[in-house]
């Protein structure tokens, strides 16, 4: 690498805008040699083109033993297995890989998500209900963009969710940026052990959940899912269940409440809330560190060579500002012509829960921007606490009135 690298992660200036670094790289430097924060050196990928490229290629990994974020602490792999949380099929490649998400993408059938729509629904009734009969002021987050995730999951799982605060607090500690060894390890301990003791409890008893339909399928290979292998995918299954769409719920709205224009085409033209999610999903991330993969071959992508074993990290942010790919990318237009954008990835590992989450948010925007027309910021966005501390980008309160 001849450049000197940059170190990551690159600094935000705005809330609800990407690092401004990225747009000079796609211009300048599309594969920039970048320091990550455990001292190695890798590849930054930041145009759409090859984001996706790197996505499908066959000689890019999803195994990583690199850190992208800037964490107090990290785990040795014996303290990892010795937590019992399980290894995620997410950093796995086949045929490892394809034998869970096989089985994953049989249970998010168009069956389940149809038969839960009227629950989603429901919840979130009941959670604008309880938002307008206290009044304002009221915090978006706390009220409203996380508990009607957790809900959902505990839903989808299976599970009750008196259960789920438990679940919430031990996946916030795990996602912050800033805590002990002993929190950590003790935030990963109970939770799988609190995972082991719902598998097992949907093993006696089972039910219509998605818990429930894994431990009665039957991989390809005929063995059926261990208690460790059912624990690694619940776990996953609330981390990104709960963790990403209330981040995504938290940042839309500071988003629509932000350019004002887009909230009310919303409350005025509910036939727009469809394009406006995808367009949310376009112009926000809540994953600010990039995806991590890292080269089994040498490769070249975007007219860079990349060494075997080399880091690779994908900037899904910067690649749904592509100009290349997106006409004023800058600009939040929620009746925008939907395009292929890569707010869930792409290719093999794109996410299983891609149209759970759509649902909900538009279920969520849809009734929200309906009952609360008036829905305004509290306080001026540059006094929104965001999550900065988080390795999932969203807001930590949103206070808003109206």
């Amino acid at each position: 690498m001849t450049q000197t690298p940059r170190p990551l992660p690159l600094a935000r200036e705005h809330p609800l805008a990407p690092p401004p670094e990225y747009a000079r790289l796609r211009e300048e430097s599309r594969v920039c040699p970048v320091a990550l924060p455990d001292g190695k050196t890798g590849w930054l990928l930041t145009r759409f083109e090859d984001v996706t490229s790197a996505l499908i290629h066959p000689d890019v990994s999803a195994r990583r033993g690199f850190q992208t974020s800037v964490t107090s602490v990290t785990l040795t792999p014996e303290e990892y297995l010795a937590s019992g949380f399980g290894t995620s099929f997410i950093g796995m490649d086949p045929p490892e890989h394809t034998r869970y998400r096989r089985l994953l993408t049989g249970q998010f059938t168009v069956r389940r998500l149809k038969a839960l729509a009227p629950r989603i629904e429901e919840i979130v009734d009941q959670h604008l209900d309880a938002m307008v009969a206290a009044g304002p002021p009221a915090d978006l987050v706390r009220d409203f963009a996380l508990p009607v995730p957790s809900m959902v999951i505990c839903e989808l799982l299976g599970m009750p969710y008196s259960e789920s605060k438990q679940f919430q607090q031990r996946t916030d500690t795990i996602m912050r940026l800033e805590r002990t060894k002993d929190e950590l390890l003790d935030a990963m301990t109970g939770m799988a052990s609190d995972m082991r003791a719902f598998v097992q409890e949907k093993r006696r008893s089972p039910d219509e959940g998605l818990l429930s339909g894994l431990i009665e399928a039957v991989p390809s290979d005929g063995v059926p899912l261990t208690d460790d292998e059912l624990v690694a995918i619940g776990n996953l299954m609330v981390i990104a269940g709960y963790a990403t769409t209330a981040n995504m719920l938290g940042l839309g709205a500071l988003a629509l409440l932000t350019h004002r224009t887009q909230w009310v085409n919303l409350c005025e033209h509910p036939e727009n809330v469809e394009r406006g999610v995808e367009e949310m999903l376009r112009f926000l991330t809540v994953g600010p560190y990039c995806l991590p993969r890292s080269a089994k071959a040498d490769l070249e992508i975007g007219g860079q060579r990349i060494s075997a074993g080399d880091p690779i990290l994908l900037s899904t942010e910067s690649a749904n500002r592509d100009p290349a790919q997106f006409d004023a990318p800058d600009v939040m237009d929620v009746t925008r012509e939907p395009k292929r954008h890569v707010g869930f990835a792409y290719g093999a590992h794109q996410c299983l829960g891609q149209e759970l989450a759509r649902m909900e948010m538009r279920i969520a925007f849809g009734r929200l921007t309906r009952r609360l027309p008036g829905l305004r910021l509290a306080v001026p966005v540059e006094q929104v606490p965001m999550c900065s501390d988080m390795q999932i980008y969203g807001a930590h309160e949103i206070p808003v009135t109206w």
